[in-house]
């Protein structure tokens, strides 16, 4: 399996991938939202040999207290139920916090599943001071620093794009 960005001709397969992954079209409708509006960061594919895509993980920009920090959220991360436990999710996961990096960006936030994040060096956002507005979501809201200062002067509400708002 090849991990990479995703380029144009991937859009159907992410799409189809994500109709399959979940029990809504949500996923699907957010990520093709956000594409056309420019909004994705970062869209990081496993495909098949054929190129057919198997994994996917998207990013998207945050700002904390409605400053923009270079911040942006994993959401979602999907891998096809029949590559499942083999690691995809996690080597989707690394491929783009290494891209992320390269490119400058301070932290990651995503929310999760404790267990499996901090298993790839996620830790929680309260621990921060930092929280998202979804209530009750506070074990599973997650982050991950990129730059050695993301979290000097950073605490408060964390807020998605609005993307996120219409498909609640």
């Amino acid at each position: 399996m090849l991990i990479r960005t995703e380029i144009g001709i991937d859009a159907a397969g992410i799409d189809a991938l994500l109709r399959r992954c979940f029990d809504s079209e949500k996923e699907a409708e957010l990520i093709q939202s956000l594409r056309e509006d420019g909004k994705l960061t970062l869209g990081v594919v496993a495909t098949d040999d054929e190129g057919q895509v198997l994994g996917y993980a998207a990013f998207s920009p945050v700002t904390i207290g409605g400053e923009d920090r270079n911040w942006v959220a994993l959401a979602p991360l999907a891998v096809d139920s029949a590559w499942r436990g083999q690691g995809w999710g996690r080597k989707l996961v690394e491929e783009a916090l290494d891209t992320l990096n390269e490119f400058g960006y301070a932290a990651v936030v995503t929310l999760g599943d404790p267990q499996y994040y901090s298993q790839r060096g996620f830790e929680s956002a309260a621990r921060h001071d930092l929280h998202c507005k979804w209530p009750g979501a506070e074990a599973a809201f997650q982050v991950y620093k990129l730059a050695d200062d993301a979290f000097d002067g950073a605490h408060g509400r964390v807020e998605y794009d609005e993307h996120f708002n219409r498909f609640e």
